[in-house]
């Protein structure tokens, strides 16, 4: 059960990270490299894209 709760957990903040990557004002190139590096490495890229990932074009 609790198992399913993280998952469900990792999974809507990763399509949230990844709106937000296609929402940045990054290059198309960059975009698909932060969701490919999101999806592939599940938590260390959500990590990693916080602190280093293009922001969101309203945060700007």
């Amino acid at each position: 059960m609790f198992e399913g709760i993280l998952g469900l957990l990792h999974l809507i903040v990763a399509i949230w990270a990844i709106l937000n990557i296609f929402g940045s004002t990054a290059s198309l190139g960059a975009k698909i490299f932060w969701t490919l590096l999101v999806l592939i490495l599940p938590l260390i890229g959500l990590i990693i894209w916080y602190f280093a990932g293009p922001k969101s074009a309203r945060l700007a």
